[in-house]
């Protein structure tokens, strides 16, 4: 029995542990099998990551021995070049430059002159001359050729600094003088035919009863710089005629737009040919 109860030293830590106890517990046999079994992860786990590192490498050898092999062709191109001959082109003619076009000659002047027919001639007033020709010379009630007198001429300019320059000099204007001579004529409401209108249909007929023919006469007045007309008058031969003239003049109440010289409204002098036929 002694014998039987000597310690036994070969036995492994393990084994001493468990001594008289369940070895059939899953402890006992992790510990006894923990060597092998690292043994055998160290293997496959070295195995797995040579194969993951080898696969790359293996699959790029054996495209390279599948791919097909490339042809070399090798052209002398330049030998091929230098050994034909050289084709020159053929230019086309070019084609001669047109002839310059045929110089025209200048077209005489023809001023058309044609006798019209012969018609009744009809009544004729002869309107007041546009300002810029009143400004040249003299009006009066015909024409007549002569020298030209202006009837204005602005008053020199006053002398300035010995240095050369150009003054715009305004002729004055006055309130109370009648101007014959402006910039900007008085205009009527409608223009002047307007006028002659009103004129004729409120001129009483009846005045001239014995009278027939054909009566003139020139009827003045001034446009006031307010637009009224005042100082009326007439010059013709009948009595009769330039008071009933003078009459129709006064009672037409429209307003005038003033005559005007530098902007500014001035008192002018108007005339106007009256002709009427009496029968």
């Amino acid at each position: 029995m002694a014998e039987d109860n000597a310690y036994n030293s070969n036995l492994t830590l393990d084994e001493i542990v468990f001594e008289n106890r369940n070895k059939a517990y899953g402890a006992y046999d992790l510990r006894t099998n923990y060597r092998s079994v690292l043994t055998k992860s160290f293997i496959f786990g070295t195995i797995l990551f040579l194969v993951a590192a080898l696969t790359p490498f293996v699959i790029m050898k054996i495209q390279e021995m599948n791919a097909k092999e490339s042809t070399e062709v090798n052209a002398n191109l330049i030998d091929i070049i230098e050994e034909e001959p050289i084709i020159e082109e053929i230019k086309e003619e070019e084609p001669p430059p047109p002839p310059p076009p045929p110089k025209e000659e200048p077209k005489q002047e023809i001023i058309q002159n044609v006798v019209p027919e012969p018609v009744k001639a009809p009544k004729v007033e002869t309107p007041p001359p546009p300002i810029t020709k009143q400004l040249e010379t003299t009006t009066g009630l015909v024409n007549q050729e002569g020298v030209k007198t202006p009837t204005y001429a602005p008053p020199p300019p006053p002398p300035g600094p010995t240095r050369s320059t150009t003054v715009e000099v305004k002729p004055q204007v006055s309130e109370t003088q009648v101007y014959t001579e402006v910039e900007q004529l008085a205009e009527f409401p409608g223009g002047i035919n307007s006028f002659r209108s009103k004129v004729q249909n409120s001129f009483d007929g009846s005045v001239m009863d014995g009278d027939e023919g054909t009566v003139r006469t020139e009827i003045t007045f001034v446009v006031e710089r307010d637009g009224t007309i005042t100082d009326v008058k007439a010059n013709g031969s009948n009595r009769d005629f330039n008071a009933e003239a003078i009459r129709t003049v006064k009672s037409i109440k429209n307003k005038w737009a003033p005559a005007k010289i530098n902007g500014q409204a001035v008192r002018y002098r108007f005339r106007m040919p009256l002709t009427m036929q009496f029968e």
